[in-house]
């Protein structure tokens, strides 16, 4: 049984910053390719960083600079930072697990049908 967890979701002032947690139960994080993703409503849900298990790491030009994706091996956990937060920052945000064969390609392209398993979110919302 996999199960993905989030948290730290809040509400922040635009230029602010966060730090999401995602805690994996069932898979260990540095095995896998780990990801995490965003919707906001109205829009297709969007990949914001991307870890493979040869610690290449993935991100969308909207958030590069800004965002780091990393695994806290001892605690299982993989973790969003995020700097510099905009108002179009504001999404749900997801944790996601590869769990299929491991493809190199498949992790670091990061679109949603290359991922087995979800968290159920963690909302942030950016003001300006």
């Amino acid at each position: 049984q996999v199960t993905l967890v989030e948290s730290g979701g809040a509400s922040v002032q635009a230029g602010g910053s966060l730090a999401l947690s995602c805690v994996v139960s069932g898979v260990v994080v540095s095995r896998e390719c780990m990801a995490w993703f965003r919707q906001a409503p109205g829009k297709e849900r969007e990949g914001v960083g991307a870890i493979s298990t040869d610690g290449a790491t993935k991100y969308p030009d909207s958030v590069k600079g800004r965002f780091t994706i990393s695994q806290d091996t001892a605690n299982n956990t993989l973790n969003l930072r995020m700097n510099s937060l905009k108002p179009a920052d504001t999404a749900m945000y997801y944790c996601a697990a590869r769990l299929s064969s491991f493809s190199r390609y498949a992790c670091l392209f990061v679109r949603r049908p290359a991922f087995d398993s979800w968290g159920q979110g963690t909302q942030v919302i950016v003001s300006s």
